[in-house]
């Protein structure tokens, strides 16, 4: 671990390499798993305010679990979330064939919104933990996420790279700048 500024980050950021392959994992992030995707405060009103411009381009099981149970909801960890089709993927996601993709994002890549979608999603594999003094920044293993991880080292593109434009858009741009120099002398030890 080491630290920039009032972020804790893991090494494992830079050691591991990562670069979405969704013609082998099928877009299995949006669809398993026991719970949303993450949500700050803000992004719970982003969401609701964006909700109508985003419902177009949505399926009919994720806007009917949208429009009963709201934009988003409170998980069992007791934080807020985007809401489950039945208890599985996320009401957000949408199907292009076999892959899954999130609606949000689709609105955004048609202009119909400027959001591209929440910053954990944005993240991942990447997750964030707030803490009162500090905010942790991890990498999250998963074996659905083993042809990323693959690819990732094939093509020879760490974690932190993979995720800069989420990471600029988390943090900034001098902090990712920061991030580059920590991991360029990590790497040369």
């Amino acid at each position: 671990m080491f630290q920039l500024g009032k972020t804790i980050i893991s090494e494992e950021i830079i050691e591991n390499d990562f670069v979405c392959n969704l013609s082998a994992c099928k877009g299995a992030c949006c669809v398993d798993g026991d719970a949303g995707a993450p949500l700050t405060d803000r992004e719970t009103e982003i969401l609701v305010d964006i909700y109508h411009k985003v419902k177009p381009f949505l399926r009919p099981e994720g806007i009917e679990v949208i429009e009963d149970q709201g934009a988003f909801v409170k998980g069992e960890d007791g934080e807020w979330e985007t809401p489950l089709v039945n208890g599985s993927e996320c009401a957000y996601v949408v199907f292009d064939g076999e892959i899954a993709k999130c609606g949000i994002e689709e609105a955004h890549n048609h202009g119909a919104i400027t959001w591209k979608k929440p910053v954990s999603c944005h993240l991942y594999p990447v997750r964030i933990r707030e803490y009162t003094e500090l905010t942790a920044v991890n990498y999250h293993k998963w074996h659905i996420c083993d042809p990323a991880c693959s690819l990732g080292q094939e093509l020879k593109v760490p974690v932190y790279k993979f995720v800069k434009e989420a990471l600029i858009r988390k943090f900034g741009v001098s902090w990712y700048k920061e991030l580059e120099e920590v991991a360029k002398q990590h790497l040369t030890q």
